[in-house]
């Protein structure tokens, strides 16, 4: 796909913008773009198109995107010099993901969000690198060596980090068990 999006077709970049746009604006709101996130996937994908002289064959476009989204996203949030709150972001992920069936359990709806608003308090209080990994590997479901490519850093570097972050939210949500309920697997 990238060999045709350099040799001058179009239709190829579209096609990588559709392919990707979902997980990057899930990427974007996740790491505090808020109701920016749209705007910073837009600026990503502009940014990914003008830099694929440097994009290395052979490498997975997702993460690569990815860490761009990333980068853009910290250039927002710090020109814009606020701090997304929990709230504001915890929105931007309800609407990044699909809504509860109206067939659900209330009371499982209910826990649902109780956790997922625990969990994301329980990010806040993580170092950046920590947030960021767990973040990319868990909520954005990347394996190791897409996180890797994505965040910059070796493979080992991932791992220890990851380690140390599940360590640390372990202490943070005593009463969590990953797994438990649905998509929070962090």
């Amino acid at each position: 796909m990238i060999a045709r999006v350099r040799a001058g077709e179009p239709e190829a970049y579209a096609e990588l913008v559709r392919a990707h746009t979902g997980i990057a604006l899930r990427a974007a709101a996740a790491l505090g773009a808020g109701a920016d996130a749209e705007d910073v996937v837009q600026q990503a994908f502009v940014k990914a198109y003008c830099a694929l002289g440097r994009f290395r064959d052979g490498s997975a476009f997702r993460p690569w995107l990815l860490s761009i989204v990333a980068n853009e996203t910290r250039n927002t949030v710090r020109t814009a010099a606020r701090q997304r709150t929990l709230a504001g972001r915890e929105a931007a992920l309800v609407e990044a993901e699909p809504p509860i069936p109206e067939t659900a359990d209330p009371a499982v709806a209910t826990l649902h969000t109780e956790r997922r608003a625990a969990l994301l308090s329980a990010l806040d209080e993580l170092s950046e690198e920590h947030r960021l990994v767990v973040t990319y590997r868990y909520l954005l479901e990347m394996d190791e060596s897409e996180t890797a490519q994505a965040l910059g850093w070796p493979r080992g570097t991932v791992k220890s980090r990851l380690n140390r972050a599940l360590r640390k939210l372990s202490r943070l949500l005593p009463d969590f068990e990953p797994g438990e309920g649905g998509d929070e697997r962090a």
